[in-house]
């Protein structure tokens, strides 16, 4: 019998089962995302995240499980309306830009929109306001290989903004970048999701910028725990400069709060297969 989603669940997954190779990455993951919020998942690298984002976002299903967005069965959807639904409903930010390098900042980041059908001229207009929020305005007419690391993801940042998603996946927008440019970029990208209403899934191993977000789940070896509650007082709000000693502060005190609140999750089997029950939110 299949379980609705919860009503206020943007994303929902329930027992995802996902191997490379016969090596298992996800199992049992069950979790749901809350329209509208920040949540990061964070953990070690090779725990399962990257493939969890995939999976939720449709880029690579899950060998067993299902995946609903906004109350429709993504986990049903053949690779076409997969791919419609990724290019129309969800943005994305990897570890690298991956810019289409014939084209210029602008035309990168206006090219989601003309995917869906945009007007050229509000097209090019939506993309120079995205990259003035994002501070690389003055990069509009450069291609990819003349533009500095962190210019290259700011634009990125920006073309996963620009046609207004509803969710936004984030794995490891940051990792390429110094500390400084790190906190400032996924300020923006932070404080951008939440004017707009749009919902982020952060994927991050760095615990510092679990401060960020409105909740934090931790996996481990392919499992992931109950999402914690980030408390108002303890996390950053985006606009705010950050003293780096505060911050070293809020990073420990979210550490504490995840390392109290996480219980293991147990390794529970039944006839050989998986079972995992969604994650109450």
């Amino acid at each position: 019998m299949t379980i609705a989603p919860p009503d206020n669940d943007v994303l929902w997954a329930r027992a995802l089962l996902k191997s490379h190779r016969g090596t298992p990455a996800l199992r049992g993951v069950s979790l749901g995302v809350r329209e509208g919020e920040v949540l990061a998942v964070t953990g070690p690298r090779g725990c399962g995240k990257s493939t969890l984002i995939d999976c939720l976002s449709g880029l690579s299903p899950a060998d067993e499980g299902e995946v609903w967005f906004n109350s429709s069965p993504v986990h049903t959807l053949g690779r076409a309306a997969r791919e419609r639904l990724r290019r129309e409903r969800f943005g994305y930010v990897g570890p690298e830009p991956r810019l289409v390098p014939e084209l210029t900042a602008r035309e990168n980041v206006a090219l989601p929109l003309l995917l869906a059908g945009a007007p050229r001229k509000a097209a090019a207009t939506a993309a120079a306001e995205w990259l003035e929020r994002l501070d690389v305005a003055d990069c509009a007419r450069l291609r990819p290989a003349d533009l500095r690391q962190d210019q290259r993801q700011r634009i990125a940042v920006a073309r996963a903004l620009a046609h207004r998603p509803t969710v936004v996946f984030a794995d490891e927008p940051t990792a390429p970048l110094h500390r400084a440019d790190r906190d400032q970029v996924l300020r923006i990208l932070v404080t951008a999701s939440r004017s707009h209403r749009i919902t982020l899934v952060l994927a991050t191993h760095d615990p510092g910028l679990a401060r960020y977000a409105d909740r934090v789940a931790t996996m481990s070896d392919g499992r992931i725990s109950a999402p914690v509650l980030v408390r108002p007082a303890m996390a950053v709000r985006p606009a705010q400069a950050v003293d780096p000693a505060a911050g070293q502060a809020v990073e420990q005190a979210v550490e504490q709060a995840v390392e109290q609140a996480v219980e293991p999750v147990p390794d529970v089997r039944e006839e050989g297969a998986e079972q995992c029950s969604p994650t109450s939110v």
